[in-house]
């Protein structure tokens, strides 16, 4: 990537996250019936530094198909929440047990285990309350409501999740891998792209194009995730380094290698920027957000 487009991808991921940040403040006020502590607790990660992809790539994708909406708005806020509720139980001591989220203590550890399972159970929820209550087309916001529950549940990130769980010190292979986490990670960036294009009217090719890119950086995202659990430092990443091989989790880098993994996720990032072609121009964000995430440190 040329230093101008990483700079340039910067500066769009910097105003997505200031945009989506300031709306999922006010939408997290909530009324005085809120205990505090949840309140508290669901915005602790919620409002902690990360990355914002998911919410990004709604906004890059609205933008490729002509247009942002309100319910781009809506749908980035809906991922973002239903991302950081399933941060927050995966942190939890009965799955991953981690102590540290995007820098700061996991939810669990400053809340306690059952405010932690509350305060995700609400950003779930949430999530679905921010699209039903958006002042755009209905049939959009119904489209988008079952874009990402779908992709957040059983069959997809939820039954990733238990497959990953179920897969712990097994001996497993490629393929296995694979089907975990086209649900378990892939699933979410797929329905950002598609609530994106979807808020933006977008047409049946366009879908398609952006569904084949999400699919491929979904997969990259997470073999790049990978390698970072075993090669990546804390400090950067925000969270603990080297969980994947203490709880025997079935990674690309333990199948492959990390050299062949890293060719793979390469190879994969290349096809995501291939299937943007019939954009043009109008989606180089979302190319430059796909080799972002093949060179990213954290």
């Amino acid at each position: 990537m040329l230093a101008g487009n990483r700079s340039e991808l910067t500066e769009i991921l910097e105003q997505a996250s200031t945009l989506v940040e300031a709306r999922l403040v006010e939408l997290t006020k909530f009324s005085q019936d809120c205990p505090d502590e949840l309140r508290n607790a669901m915005r602790h990660i919620l409002l902690a530094s990360g990355k914002r992809l998911r919410p990004a790539m709604v906004l890059m994708a609205a933008d490729a198909c002509g247009q942002r909406t309100n319910a781009s708005l809506a749908a980035a806020c809906a991922i973002e929440m239903v991302h950081t509720y399933s941060l927050v139980h995966d942190d939890l001591p009965a799955m991953d047990d981690d102590e540290l989220r995007r820098g700061v203590a996991a939810c669990h550890i400053k809340f306690g285990e059952a405010t932690a399972i509350l305060a995700g159970d609400a950003l779930l929820t949430c999530a679905f309350e921010t699209l039903s209550n958006c002042n755009d087309d209905p049939d959009v916001l119904i489209q988008c409501v079952s874009q990402l529950s779908h992709a957040a549940g059983a069959s997809n990130m939820v039954g990733g999740q238990i497959d990953d769980l179920a897969a712990e010190f097994s001996v497993g292979d490629v393929e296995q891998l694979k089907r975990i986490h086209r649900r378990k990670t892939g699933a979410m960036f797929r329905a950002a792209v598609k609530m994106g294009a979807i808020s933006a009217r977008a047409t049946d090719q366009q879908v398609e194009a952006l569904d084949q890119y999400a699919c491929a950086l979904g997969l990259a995202f997470q073999i790049v995730d990978d390698l970072l659990d075993l090669q990546g430092d804390t400090n950067q990443l925000g969270k603990q380094v080297g969980k994947d091989a203490e709880h025997g989790k079935l990674t690309y880098p333990a199948l492959l290698g990390a050299e062949e993994s890293s060719r793979l996720a390469g190879e994969l990032i290349e096809q995501a920027v291939d299937s943007l072609r019939i954009f043009e121009g109008e989606a180089e964000p979302l190319a430059q957000l796909a080799q972002f995430v093949v060179d990213r440190h954290n």
